[in-house]
């Protein structure tokens, strides 16, 4: 029998017969078919299906187990490269690259459980579909015969998550490159505040795709932050070119201090700001129509602090975890990233100190502590 892999010979019918029965009545696979979620199925020492749970057959849209009994997995499944060979999956040119054949070969050999991602292409009728699954191949001894438990994850999505996350950050860099060096040109030309706050607002969108960048990879600590001499003084001026003409503080008054402290600090300007900007969002949006945003700065030793006050307390239940990951009181998916940023870019980046006080008879004040050096 030819094979461009794996071994090409299958059970005979008595043969495996014999082995769904064997699979079907043993109680210790039939409480792991039936307790565990995900897609599990049972194979043979010839690659072929002998049980499988019902989430397995919900996926592959059948109601009767017996059409799927003693296929291989791919056949199963429905790959693409099942009839390339005569003797189907796992013979074909195509599954000595296959994750799924090769776990399944390996655990064969020698009985230690296999991960395996497999690639996987599908045809079902006219439709043709790509996948990414995770296959986890584990030996089974049943009466002195050796099955394959399999497990079986998809990540597709993840993977293609991925993909298109490295896809925009790459493009999006090229972008932001031409954008600073366009700014940068402007500025030479033309000596205005308006080409002066583009070149601004050129800089501060470059580097937070860096830190959206870090983010998504969630390791921050591969960011490099700048340490550059600023002051209260040009922080709110900042603050002021951002707020001005933004839809949250359309109909809302957003006091600002009188005076100022002359410290200079020496932080990464562009992630200060971005814990500033985020408290300040979160007390506008917190804030009703003609309500009212407080921004001031104190001078402590050694450290410069940004304070924020808003009118309106935040609910006892939520302050405990107001700087938890993805916990959010907004619906949908992607939420509870802005106070979680403010803790971790402010902290663990800058070495500084975020914190809150909020009560019905105070309100809510933010405040961001930035050491001097």
């Amino acid at each position: 029998m030819d094979t461009y892999f794996a071994p090409a010979e299958r059970a005979t019918e008595e043969q495996l017969k014999e082995e769904i029965a064997k699979v079907a009545t043993n109680p210790i696979i039939h409480e792991l078919l039936n307790s565990i979620g995900g897609l599990i199925a049972v194979l043979d020492e010839h690659r072929q299906v002998v049980g499988l749970n019902v989430s397995f057959l919900k996926t592959l849209g059948v109601d009767d187990p017996g059409s799927v009994l003693g296929l291989r997995l791919g056949e199963a499944l429905g790959c693409i490269h099942c009839a390339d060979e005569p003797h189907g999956c796992g013979t074909t040119r195509h599954c000595s690259t296959c994750g799924a054949v090769i776990a399944m070969v390996s655990v064969l050999a020698d009985g230690k459980p296999v991960e395996e991602l497999c690639s996987l292409t599908t045809r079902k009728g006219e439709a043709v579909a790509d996948y990414a699954i995770m296959v986890r191949a584990s030996a089974l001894k049943l009466e002195e015969r050796t099955f394959i438990l399999l497990f079986l994850h998809d990540v597709t999505l993840e993977h293609l998550r991925a993909a298109l996350e490295r896809t925009f950050f790459h493009d999006m860099g090229n972008m932001f490159t031409g954008l600073l060096g366009a700014s940068q040109y402007l500025v030479r030309e033309n000596q205005s505040e308006l080409a002066a706050m583009i070149y601004r607002a050129a800089q501060r969108l470059y580097k937070e795709m860096e830190i959206q960048k870090c983010l998504f990879k969630n390791d921050f600590l591969e960011y490099r932050p700048s340490h550059d001499d600023t002051t209260a003084a040009e922080l709110l001026a900042e603050l002021k070119g951002i707020f001005v003409k933004h839809d949250a503080a359309a109909d809302k008054s957003m006091q600002l201090p009188d005076s100022l402290p002359s410290l200079t600090v020496k932080t990464d300007k562009s992630l200060a700001l971005r814990v500033m900007s985020n408290m300040v969002m979160n007390a506008l949006e917190a804030t009703e129509e003609h309500g009212e945003v407080k921004l001031w700065f104190e001078q402590e030793q050694d450290a410069l602090q940004f304070c924020v006050w808003n009118e309106k307390a935040i609910p006892q239940e939520i302050q405990c975890r107001i700087f938890q990951r993805s916990f959010s009181t907004k619906e949908g998916a992607g939420r509870g990233v802005g106070t979680f940023s403010m803790q971790l870019i402010g902290e663990k980046m800058l070495g500084g100190k975020v914190s809150f006080s909020s009560s019905t008879q105070q309100g809510t004040l933010f405040k961001f502590l930035i050491p001097a050096s």
